[in-house]
C-alpha cells in the first residue's frame, strides 16, 4: 500500500469549502424558486455564477422505463402460457395500490423525512451536508431527497438508453459523477418535478424505476425476486430489508449471502430506527421486525429462451426472437444493441400450441437421446397447420443454450429445424423427401400417375436432361436403387409409394431440371444456408440442404389443395399501452392447382399404406400421407407426412459426420427407423386431438395447368 497523498487535502477542503459557499448562496435562489415560481433569480444566478439558475427550472419529464417483455405459447383450450421473459432490466410498473404502506413509510423515513413538506430541495439537510463536505473535503456529496433521486435516476435510464456508446457512457458520467454542477443540477430538476408532479406520484415513479441490486428495477420485481410475494405483500422486515438496499445495490442485495448481515444491520439500525423514530411504527412492531431474520425466497423470473426448455420450447422461442429480428416487428429490433425486444414491455403471443408440443417432445425423447457414442446424433421435429402456416409444434433432441461457454453433447444453440439466419443451421439433405417437387411437375405438364417409366437404375447421358436454367451437362450419371431394386417399367404411382430412383430419373428425362426446381420454390423450398436452390439432376434426389420447417409447410400446401402458406410463429404483439402491433403475416399462393394437388395426395398415401413409409402410419383411421427420404450413407433420414389438419416434418440424422444411421443400432432400433418411431407416436397423440378428414378425389389425369 501506498502513502496517502496528503498534499490533495488542502485542495479538497478549499474546493468542498468553494462549494458550500456556492451552497449557501444558491439555497435563497432555490428557496425562491420553490415559494415564488416567478422570481427573476437570473441577477443572482450571475453574481454567483450558478448559471444552472438563469432559468426557471424545467419540469423534468419521466421516460417510459424499460420493461418485460413476455413470450407465451397456449394450451389447446387457447389460455396463454408463459414460455419465457425478456429483459435488460426485470422490472414490472405497479401502481400506487399495489406497494405495502410499509414500503412508503420506510423508504420516507429513511431516505427523505420531511418528503412531504419541502419543495424538492431539503435546505436544511443540503446545508448540513456541505458543512460536512467541507469539513471531509469531499465535494456535492449527500442531501438528496427522494425528488432528487428520482430525478438522478431518470438521468442514469435516459444515458443507458443512448444508441452511440460514447455518447452513452458520456452521458451515464455527468449523471452518477460526484460533483457540485451534478447535485446543483439534480435540485433545479427536482424543483421542476415538484411542480409537474404530486408527492404520491413523485414516490411511485421512485419506486418503479429504483434498482434494487443486479437486473432488479423496481419494487415489485425486487419483491417477487428477493421474497417471491408482490410489493403489496411484504411484511415489515421485508419492505425495511429491501429500502435498505437502495443506497448501495449490490452491496446490500440478499440474493448473495455474504450481503445478509451488511443488509440486516442497515435494515435494523437505520431503516427499522427511522420508521420508529418518526412514528411511522410502535416500539413492539420494531422489536418483532429486528428479531425477524432475513430469509430470502429468491425466485428468479423466467428469464431467456433456455427458461422455456422445461416446455422444450426453448428453439422455438429463440426463432420468434430471429423472426422479430430478421422481419424487424419491433422498433429497433434489427440493432440487437438497441432492440426494444428487452425493453419494450410487449406481451408476444406465438403460435405454439402446449399439447402438441408436449407430445412432440415426448416423441423424441423417447427415441433419440441427446447424445449417444455411436454417432453425433441430432433430430427435429416440425408441425405446421395447412392453411394457415401456423407453426404449432417444434422439437429437437437437445436443450438450448444460447451461452457458448457451456455447450455440451446434450445442448446446442443451434435449431435444427429453421434455416440458418433464424437459428444456425445450414439443413439437411432432402433424400427422396424432394421427389414430390419432380412429381408435382410431371403432374402440371399433363401427365398421369398411371404412366409407366422406367424403374432400373442404369447409366444416364446428362445431356438428355432439359435445364433451361443452367444448361444441360455433358458425362453419364449412375445412381443406384435402394436395395439394388430392378423394377423394370413401373407406373409413377407404384414408383412414388416405392420411392423408386431409376423412375423418378426416366421422369424427369421428360421435364425441365429448371422448371422442377421452380415448383419448389412455389412450395416455400429454398437452401437452409440462403443460397439459391441448384438444379442439377442429382437435385431430384434432394440433394439441396434444406430445413424441416421448409419442408413442413412445402407438404402443408399439398394438403392444402396446392396453396402454400409461409410458416409464421407469432399470432398477436401488444405492447405496453395495449396497442396491438402489426406482425409478420403468412403468405398464401398456389403452387400447383387443387387438382395436381389432390393427385399428389392420392400417390403420397400410397407411401404409408405398403411403401416406404408404412412404419410411419398410426392405423387409427385418420387419412395420411407422407414420404420418406435417405440421403447417400443413410447420413440423414427423414419422413414428411400430413393430415388435413396437421403437417409434420421429422429429421434423424448427423450433426456432424457421416455414420450410416442404417448400420446403426441406437436404444436397440436400427438408426433409419427412428424417423418413423417419432412420427408415428407423435402424429398418433396429435390426431387425437386435432383428427384429420378425408383427402380430396385425385382425377385420373391431371389437366395441363
Amino acid at each position: 500500500m501506498g502513502e496517502q497523498d496528503n498534499s490533495k487535502q488542502p485542495r479538497r477542503r478549499a474546493a468542498a469549502a468553494l462549494g458550500f459557499v456556492g451552497l449557501s448562496v444558491t439555497a435563497g435562489v432555490l428557496v425562491s424558486a420553490m415559494l415564488t415560481p416567478v422570481v427573476a433569480v437570473a441577477g443572482v444566478a450571475t453574481e454567483t455564477g450558478l448559471h444552472l439558475f438563469e432559468t426557471m427550472p424545467e419540469a423534468l419529464t419521466p421516460d417510459a422505463l424499460a420493461q418485460t417483455t413476455d413470450i407465451y405459447a397456449k394450451n389447446h383450450a387457447g389460455e396463454p402460457v408463459l414460455l419465457a421473459s425478456v429483459y435488460d432490466q426485470n422490472r414490472k410498473s405497479v401502481s400506487w395500490e399495489a406497494i405495502s404502506p410499509y414500503v412508503k413509510d420506510a423508504l420516507v423515513s429513511t431516505e427523505d423525512p420531511r418528503f412531504y413538506t419541502h419543495g424538492g430541495v431539503d435546505i436544511p439537510s443540503a446545508l448540513r451536508a456541505a458543512i460536512g463536505n467541507a469539513a471531509a473535503g469531499e465535494v456535492g456529496s449527500g442531501a438528496s431527497t427522494i425528488t432528487m433521486q428520482y430525478v438522478k435516476n431518470i438521468l442514469v435510464q435516459r444515458a443507458e438508453a443512448i444508441r452511440d456508446k460514447d455518447e452513452r457512457a458520456a452521458a451515464y458520467t455527468e449523471a452518477t459523477k460526484t460533483s457540485m454542477d451534478r447535485k446543483l443540477r439534480e435540485m433545479r430538476l427536482a424543483i421542476g418535478l415538484e411542480k409537474a408532479l404530486t408527492k404520491d406520484q413523485i414516490m411511485l415513479g421512485y419506486l418503479n424505476i429504483a434498482h434494487f441490486g443486479g437486473t432488479v428495477y423496481g419494487i415489485e420485481a425486487a419483491a417477487e425476486y428477493y421474497f417471491g410475494v408482490t410489493a403489496a405483500d411484504l411484511t415489515l422486515a421485508q419492505a425495511a430489508s429491501l429500502v435498505a438496499t437502495v443506497n448501495a445495490p449490490n452491496d446490500f442485495r440478499i440474493d448473495e449471502p455474504d450481503n445478509l448481515g451488511d443488509n440486516k444491520y442497515r435494515r435494523d439500525n437505520d431503516v427499522l430506527a427511522a420508521m420508529l423514530h418518526e412514528r411511522k411504527i410502535t416500539q413492539t412492531q420494531h422489536d418483532e421486525a429486528a428479531a425477524t431474520p432475513i430469509e430470502p425466497n429468491i425466485t428468479p423470473p423466467s428469464t431467456g429462451c433456455h427458461a422455456a426448455n422445461p416446455l422444450g420450447a426453448g428453439f422455438f422461442c429463440d426463432y420468434v426472437q430471429w423472426v422479430i429480428t430478421n422481419e424487424k416487428v419491433l422498433p429497433d429490433a434489427s440493432d440487437p444493441e438497441y432492440s426494444t425486444l428487452a425493453t419494450g414491455g410487449y406481451d408476444i403471443y406465438t403460435t405454439l400450441d402446449l399439447d402438441l408440443q408436449a407430445s412432440a417432445v415426448a416423441a423424441v425423447d423417447a427415441y433419440i437421446p441427446r447424445s449417444t457414442e455411436v454417432l453425433d446424433l441430432g433430430s427435429s421435429l416440425v408441425t405446421v397447420e395447412p392453411g394457415t402456416g401456423r407453426i404449432l409444434a417444434m422439437a429437437q433432441n437437445k436443450d438450448f443454450n444460447a451461452d457458448q461457454d457451456a455447450i455440451s453433447p446434450e445442448n446446442t444453440a443451434v435449431n435444427y429445424g429453421t434455416d440458418f439466419d433464424y437459428g444456425g443451421s445450414s439443413g439437411f439433405q432432402a433424400g427422396s423427401t424432394y421427389k414430390v417437387f419432380t412429381l408435382a411437375e410431371w403432374l402440371k405438364d399433363g401427365r398421369s400417375l398411371n404412366d409407366v417409366v422406367n424403374g432400373d437404375s442404369r447409366a444416364l447421358q446428362l445431356s438428355s436432361f432439359k435445364d433451361s436454367c443452367q444448361g444441360a451437362s455433358g458425362g453419364t450419371y449412375t445412381p443406384k436403387n435402394d436395395g439394388g431394386q430392378k423394377p423394370g417399367n413401373i407406373s409413377v404411382r407404384s414408383a412414388t409409394a416405392q420411392s423408386v430412383n431409376g423412375a423418378y430419373f426416366s421422369m424427369a428425362q421428360k421435364l425441365d431440371q429448371c422448371e422442377i426446381r421452380k415448383t419448389a420454390e412455389a412450395f416455400g423450398v429454398k437452401r437452409a444456408d440462403g443460397k439459391p436452390l441448384t438444379s442439377y439432376v442429382s437435385d431430384i434426389l434432394g440433394t439441396n440442404e434444406v430445413s424441416p420447417l421448409r419442408m413442413a409447410a412445402a407438404f402443408a400446401a399439398i394438403a392444402n389443395k396446392g396453396v402454400h402458406c409461409s410458416p409464421i410463429a407469432i399470432d398477436r404483439i401488444v405492447g405496453p399501452d395495449g396497442a396491438e402491433l402489426p406482425v409478420p403475416q403468412s403468405g398464401c399462393t398456389e403452387a400447383v392447382s387443387e387438382e395436381v394437388a389432390a393427385a399428389m395426395a392420392s400417390a403420397l398415401q400410397g407411401v404409408v399404406r405398403g411403401g416406404t413409409g408404412g412404419e410411419s402410419n398410426p392405423y387409427d383411421g385418420v387419412p395420411v400421407f407422407g414420404k420418406t427420404g435417405t440421403t447417400d450413407s443413410e447420413k440423414d433420414t427423414w419422413f414428411v407426412g400430413s393430415t388435413t389438419r396437421l403437417t409434420t416434418a421429422v429429421w434423424v440424422g448427423n450433426v456432424n459426420g457421416g455414420v450410416s444411421l442404417r448400420r446403426s443400432t441406437i436404444g436397440g432400433i436400427k438408426g433409419d427407423l427412428l424417423r418413423h418411431k417419432v412420427w408415428k407416436q407423435y402424429m398418433t397423440a396429435a390426431n387425437t386431438v386435432l383428427p384429420g378428414e378425408s383427402f380430396p378425389e385425385a382425377s385420373s389425369r391431371p389437366v395441363r395447368d
